[in-house]
């Protein structure tokens, strides 16, 4: 009997692809659901013919593998993993394999990890990344977990993974436990930072400027040329010439301005708060979905409150619209900015040895949010891999330096407008904190001093000594315990 150099578990769309990109590089692979139809429909189909085994349990699953079984749940996270998890255990013998591909909290990835690895068995928390097409054709892989299980993993991961100029996979061993379902969660906090800048620059040059769709999918398509070259530009730019079959309008007329969201990128601003890693952006394109999802009240609101009263734009529209697209640009650099600041407090915190450049590179194709730019932040981490924030490499400092005008009087024509810029405006706010070598936190610390003794660091004392004032004259000495929650 043949036996399968991996398997597979869960024949959703992501599952099913990532089988017949597997069995096109020339693994075996066998092929289970839970639904066991959904197995007998998948070999009757698209795994016809092909070197793929359909399996109908778990005790056929593992019999059909080679050792050490490598086994890949391409299922829900949370509950599900965790069923899967238990019912494979007893069936698996030390040294074997197990793989989550899907999009776990990396908390959970680490609590796994080291369940398992008291049981002899080697845990991998692998984020994919490119959606349907990515999967079938060549993903963006982030493994990570226990490293004694990336030699039987690389062939099979690096083999599928999608590749850059040259021919380098956009696959590499991220760190220990959680550390790749992390980097997969700050992806996708990032995608959504780029996804909703993607739309204030839309909203901008639509509600200001009064263009049509058709017109602003030009504009998107010339922006793909440039230095904004990524796969989210490109399909906004065709998501704008689509008509709608039905009415012949625009599409994006006709969809419902209510956008959903699967919860990576609200895990991504709730770990950036444990963390102590300023995330505006990405918490600000979270936020933004919660908003765009309370329609009814908006509608409601917009019937009572009102915002300025303007006319036509009078300025000069081309110039405008490259004030937009350097706004778009420099707003997408401090997004990245925040990610890649993220990571390096969690690589301190959790003692990864985190690869920012490998990152980047992973990043550059396959996954959603690749981009040209993505080559810069890998060049930036590979002359510096101890940069301490994207904003000081001299790359893009010197970009943000060309556009920040610009930046600021798109943002400020659209605040003009009325306009929502939540991205754009914690973007600039972001860099505008971090450029500050003073900020009004010395009057917050007092604040805190005055009603609850907290107490404060002076200028002019070295740091970690900590003073109380007696603000009222009626206060005691007595100071409370200095901590960073």
């Amino acid at each position: 009997m043949t036996q399968a150099d991996i398997g597979v578990i869960g024949l959703a769309v992501m599952g099913e692809n990532l089988i017949l990109n597997m069995e096109s590089k020339g693994f075996t692979v066998a092929a289970h659901n839970r639904t066991t139809s959904k197995v007998d429909d998948f070999m009757a189909g698209r795994a016809a013919g092909k070197n793929i085994i359909g399996v109908h349990s778990l005790p056929d699953l593992v019999a059909a593998l080679k050792k050490p079984r490598r086994i890949m749940l391409m299922v829900k996270a949370g509950a599900a993993v965790d069923s899967y998890i238990g019912q494979l255990e007893p069936l698996l013998e030390p040294g074997d394999i197990l793989i989550d591909g899907g999009n776990s909290l990396f908390t959970d990835t680490q609590r796994r990890a080291k369940e398992l690895e008291e049981k002899g068995l080697l845990y991998v928390g692998a984020g994919v990344s490119g959606g349907e097409e990515g999967a079938l054709h060549g993903p963006s892989i982030m493994p990570g977990g226990h490293e004694a299980a990336w030699p039987f993993v690389k062939p099979i991961f690096q083999g599928i993974a999608a590749k850059v100029e040259g021919g380098s996979p956009c696959c590499d061993w991220v760190g220990p436990d959680g550390a790749g379902h992390f980097v997969k969660m700050v992806h996708n906090g990032i995608e959504y930072g780029d996804m909703q800048m993607i739309s204030e620059a839309y909203a901008l040059l639509r509600e200001v400027l009064g263009l049509s769709p058709l017109e602003l999918a030009g504009i998107f398509t010339e922006w793909n040329k440039g230095e904004l070259d990524s796969y989210l530009i490109e399909i906004t730019a065709e998501i704008l010439t689509k008509t709608d079959d039905e009415t012949g309008k625009p599409m994006v007329d006709v969809i419902l301005d209510a956008a959903g969201q699967k919860g990576t990128g609200k895990w991504t601003s709730v770990a950036a708060l444990d963390l102590g890693s300023p995330m505006p952006t990405i918490a600000e394109a979270v936020f933004a979905r919660a908003m765009s999802a309370l329609k009814e009240e908006r509608v409601a609101a917009s019937s009572i409150l009102s915002g300025p009263q303007v006319g036509a734009y009078e300025g000069d529209k081309l110039e405008f619209i490259e004030m937009v697209r350097q706004a778009l640009y420099a707003s997408k650099i401090c997004s990245y900015a925040q990610g890649y600041q993220m990571m390096r407090l969690a690589s301190a915190e959790y003692h990864w040895p985190l690869n920012f450049g490998s990152i980047a590179l992973m990043w550059r194709e396959g996954c959603i949010i690749r981009a040209r730019f993505l080559n810069d932040i890998k060049d930036a981490y590979d002359a510096n891999p101890a940069l301490e924030n994207l904003l000081l490499a001299p790359f893009f400092a010197g970009a943000i330096g060309n556009a920040q005008t610009n930046w600021r009087k798109a943002i400020a024509i659209g605040i003009g407008h009325g306009v929502a810029l939540p991205a754009f405006c914690s973007a600039l706010a972001y860099f505008d904190g971090y450029r500050s070598s003073n900020s009004p936190a010395s009057l917050l610390q007092a604040q805190r001093d005055y009603f609850g003794a907290h107490t404060y660091e002076r200028v002019d004392k070295p740091r970690g000594e900590f003073f109380h004032t007696n603000w009222t004259g009626r206060g005691g000495s007595t100071a409370s315990s200095t901590y960073n929650a």
